[in-house]
């Protein structure tokens, strides 16, 4: 019978809690909010904090950071969590923090975690309290305040913002978890490269990396010297995913999104499904996979068939509403789609076109006619004369008219394909530019231009 690192479960701790930091200068990221001379750091080092809300994703040390807050300005830590609590609970909490105030002249900082599962009365309590200073409050949610929580709320607090952590923030809180004497104290040992592995599979979220090293040096089996080490076996038992099979970050990772991308591009919906499948199977975020398809179907189908960038939209946000597994059959079908749809780089190959020239051509004025003419002043100097209202012209298409500077007046950026909708959209685009010919109203007639 295996005897891990925690048989001795009296008065456990897990690993993340013995972890939380103890100073400013412990805690995990989020340099841009507490680095050295940062607003909030100075705040919280001249003993002046306010009541605020921590918007980020789970893991990325919220409910650390308040505790964080309460112990460097020495004030007393109350803690509601709006999925168990009412307003009875809210007035309780306020309740303590008078008391507290007015018999030991201390203050409270109460931390309101998922905040915005409150409803509007129960955020409405915290007002008159916020208001009068009775307790510093400090919200907690991983949805966007603007929609979430109410104005009234929002105006009395600041938003700030907690970043999900990089890959060498969390391999440094691992390091010191597994080195420390509140960790792991040296009694199990990781590699560098295995950190990273873990740092990847948490994607920022520090909780879940100090629980999957907290397990797996409890499995760690003794190396020759007699000392547990964390090994690549040791990490699949925990994550139950083969980690030989996805390096995130590594060439696999790289060589299958390629695959992936370029079955897609190839219209061949078993290899997409395949190597899209790989990925999910060997850890892969799916939100991840997501944002490619939603790349693929900008850069390799455009206007082809326009219906797959919404699908691929549409799959994305129903993996973020479900989660795994659920949402992964989403993508799943946006993936088949985009193989099987007319392709087209059109658009892509405009848009790099017109970037190349604006980084190397100068900076050409907009035309006197495309100008805006908010005031009398811009008006007498011309701006807007001889602009041709297109809704006024017969099919709503000011022909001869031209919208790019003169120096660019011929300039052909995007040029449709000949497959899917963009057929349609060649076929217009002739019929425009016969039209645009046949004017006798045709702006830059003598422009040579240049073309593109």
């Amino acid at each position: 019978m295996q005897t891990g690192l925690f048989t001795d479960t009296a008065g456990f701790e897990p690993l993340a809690a013995r972890m939380r930091p103890r100073t400013l200068t412990d805690y995990a990221g989020q340099s841009h909010l507490v680095g050295p001379g940062k607003p909030l750091r100075r705040a919280v080092e001249e003993g002046h904090l306010h009541s605020m809300i921590l918007w980020g994703p789970p893991g990325v040390g919220k409910t650390t950071f308040a505790r964080l807050l309460a112990e460097c300005t020495d004030v007393t830590f109350e803690s509601l969590s709006a999925v168990l609590s009412g307003v009875k609970d809210i007035r309780d909490a306020v309740e303590r923090a008078r008391h507290r105030r007015e018999t030991e002249g201390r203050d409270t900082l109460l931390f309101v975690d998922e905040v915005h599962r409150f409803n509007k009365s129960q955020q409405d309590a915290f007002l008159p309290h916020i208001e009068a200073g009775t307790v510093i409050f400090v919200g907690a949610t991983t949805e966007n305040p603007s929609f979430e929580l109410n104005s009234a709320l929002l105006s009395r607090t600041r938003v700030y913002v907690l970043k999900t952590l990089d890959e060498d923030d969390l391999v440094a809180l691992l390091r010191r978890a597994i080195e420390q004497p509140e960790g792991l104290d040296g009694r199990v040992t990781a590699s560098d490269d295995l950190l990273k592995t873990i740092a990847a599979a948490a994607d920022g979220d520090a909780r879940r990396a100090l629980n999957i090293v907290e397990v797996a040096s409890d499995l760690a089996e003794p190396e020759s010297d007699g000392s547990p080490r964390i090994t690549g076996d040791v990490l699949e038992q925990v994550m139950q995913s083969s980690l030989r099979r996805f390096d995130k970050g590594g060439d696999v990772f790289y060589d299958q999104i390629s695959a992936l991308h370029k079955s897609v591009r190839g219209s061949d919906p078993d290899g997409a499904l395949y190597w899209m499948c790989r990925m999910l199977d060997g850890g892969c975020d799916p939100v991840y996979v997501a944002r490619r398809l939603v790349r693929i179907a900008s850069e390799d189908i455009g206007n082809a068939d326009p219906r797959a960038l919404s699908i691929s939209l549409d799959a994305w946000d129903t993996q973020e509403r479900l989660g795994s597994p659920e949402g992964e059959l989403a993508l799943a079908q946006a993936c088949t789609y985009l193989a099987l749809a007319p392709k087209s780089n059109a658009v892509y190959n405009a848009y790099n076109r017109c970037v190349a020239d604006i980084r190397k051509q100068p900076d050409y004025e907009v035309p006197i006619h495309l100008r805006n003419a908010p005031t009398k002043l811009l008006e007498s100097m011309g701006h807007g004369d001889e602009y041709r209202y297109a809704h006024d012209e017969p099919d709503a298409f000011a022909a001869g008219e031209v919208y790019l500077p003169p120096q660019l007046a011929n300039v052909r950026y995007y040029h449709p394909v000949e497959r899917g909708l963009e057929i349609k959209l060649s076929e217009k685009r002739q019929r425009l530019d016969a039209r645009n010919e046949a004017s006798p109203r045709k702006r830059y007639r003598d422009s040579s231009g240049s073309g593109a």
